[in-house]
């Protein structure tokens, strides 16, 4: 875990029904203030938190979190950086988390040519094969994209009608945006949006359609401005909110609660 002097400064305030659709609260990280963790967040006013896997064991470990707190649910998932020890029987497990109570997205799942973890196949075979997993359970998808838009929109694409999913981590351009909002996906919003040097990521976000914004922290990354270098954590997402809603000239309040909606809408988690 993070030491005392590294963990993030969380705000007094709170935002009622403030949720976090996006935070790996299973990692180490969080493993010795885990329960202050959460009480933090429920005092910052949130209400729902969605916990994605990483990879196998990760999805197991959200699985029992999610068991363990009725304010969290789970997503079990293999991220592209782990895609390399995909296989037949990895998503023979992943279909069995998935239909247990709880359970409300195949994530975090994509394409990630920046660091290049797994071979691109490998990363394109795992990524097509747990979108197929969505589909066949009537799940929506969790997708990491990042410097691979062309190949992850053609799987998409390639996927059909009717699949449902958040783009996490939304750091795209307008092109992108549009792009992505023409097959139907939701965006995630978090502590990027708050950083100085991020004017192109706000101009994209305030074309988005209000009723596709997610708010999420990515815990324990993606720090808002004023915490980066810190442990990030669930109730930091009252940084994003506060900043979307002056972005796009909402009421914060007004934003938390169209968020809260669009998350139902896609997680149906309420």
């Amino acid at each position: 875990m993070s030491s005392p002097d590294r963990l993030a400064s969380v705000p007094d305030d709170s935002l009622p029904g403030l949720t976090d659709t996006h935070c790996h609260l299973d990692l180490p990280a969080f493993d010795g203030d885990r329960g202050g963790m959460m009480e933090r967040a429920r005092r910052a006013g949130l209400v729902r938190m969605l916990v994605p896997g990483l990879d196998l064991a990760g999805s197991r470990r959200s699985a029992e979190l999610a068991r363990s707190d009725p304010m969290l649910r789970f997503a079990p998932g293999v991220h592209p950086h782990e895609s390399g020890g995909f296989s037949a029987r990895v998503l023979d497990e992943l279909r069995i988390l998935a239909r247990q109570p709880g359970a409300v997205a195949i994530g975090e799942i994509g394409l990630d040519y920046y660091r290049n973890l797994a071979p691109r196949a490998q990363q394109q075979e795992a990524f097509r094969a747990q979108l197929d997993l969505a589909r066949e359970l009537g799940l929506p998808a969790i997708v990491h994209i990042r410097e691979a838009e062309e190949d992850a929109l053609a799987a998409l694409l390639a996927a059909g009608s009717g699949l449902r999913g958040v783009l996490h981590a939304f750091s795209g351009d307008r092109t992108v945006a549009e792009r992505l909002g023409g097959l139907g996906f939701y965006f995630g919003i978090g502590g990027p949006l708050t950083y100085p040097g991020a004017a192109r990521l706000r101009e994209a976000f305030r074309t988005l359609p209000r009723d596709r914004i997610l708010l999420e922290t990515d815990a324990p990354y993606l720090p808002p401005e004023g915490n980066r270098g810190k442990r990030n954590e669930p109730a930091l997402v009252l940084a994003v909110a506060r900043k979307a809603a002056g972005e796009s000239g909402q009421d914060a309040l007004e934003l938390v609660q169209t968020a809260r909606r669009n998350a139902n809408n896609l997680f149906s988690w309420e």
